[in-house]
């Protein structure tokens, strides 16, 4: 049953993408609050479906801390869950994304569309400098910039590399920080067909001011408030921050 729920999941993700991919592209020359209010509707039906088909129960920690006014959100990495689910908890984001997923058929279309923050993955300093130059256009149009500073997906026992790209940011923007901690990998792990039944927690935490800071001072103090988060909320083991 397992894989029967979690072959339909990924059938109605296929299905959705490509039709709200098409919607975005046709609604490109009208204004962005249109086509966001559709990969808004995109975002929820997919994270209903996850709790109604595949168990994905879930609960959000620390609402209070989230705000209408454009941030930098720092976020675990663990799944696809929470690519959608950050879609329904903040106000207007665009993620930042590697720029060679613009290629990716409806998905990397309507991707781009959407104003998301494109870097060249394995540049080293020219990635760094555009995701600053656009971050911040983002940021100055009243729109929330979602970074994953461990990269890419990492497993739910234990933390990844933090990447100084977003505290650069945010050094140099002045924004403040949102960082966010979940534990959606133990329900569905990186590179997994299976999507397992449990409960995700997912914790904002206050935001943490960069104005006046190093960007090493801003990574050091986003790792060390989720990664102190995430042995309280992970149902199974999670490696202590070292």
């Amino acid at each position: 049953m397992l894989f029967i729920r979690s072959t339909l999941l990924h059938i109605f993700m296929a299905v959705t993408t490509i039709i709200t991919a098409t919607l975005a592209i046709l609604f490109v020359l009208f204004p962005y609050r249109l086509r966001y209010s559709i990969i808004n509707a995109y975002a929820h039906s997919n994270v209903w479906l996850m709790k109604h088909l595949n168990g994905f129960d879930y609960h959000v920690e620390g609402v209070e801390n989230i705000t209408d006014t454009a941030v930098i959100i720092f976020s675990k990495h663990q799944s696809t869950w929470e690519t959608f689910a950050l879609q329904t908890l903040f106000h207007r984001i665009s993620f930042v994304f590697k720029q060679e997923l613009f290629y990716v058929p409806f998905f990397g279309w309507g991707l781009a569309a959407m104003k998301p923050v494109a870097i060249k993955r394995g540049t080293g300093k020219v990635a760094v400098n555009a995701l600053v130059k656009n971050g911040i256009r983002r940021l100055n149009e009243g729109i929330s910039v979602v970074v994953f500073p461990e990269g890419t997906r990492t497993k739910a026992t234990g933390p990844g590399k933090y990447r100084i790209g977003g505290a650069v940011l945010a050094a140099e923007s002045g924004y403040p920080i949102i960082p966010v901690a979940h534990n959606a990998g133990e329900c569905w792990p990186r590179k997994s067909w299976i999507l397992y039944p449990g409960k995700i927690t997912v914790r904002i935490g206050p935001p943490i001011q960069t104005e006046g800071k190093q960007p090493d001072e801003i990574l050091a103090e986003v790792k060390q408030w989720i990664e102190h988060q995430m042995p309280e909320i992970t149902i199974g083991h999670y490696q202590p921050l070292k």
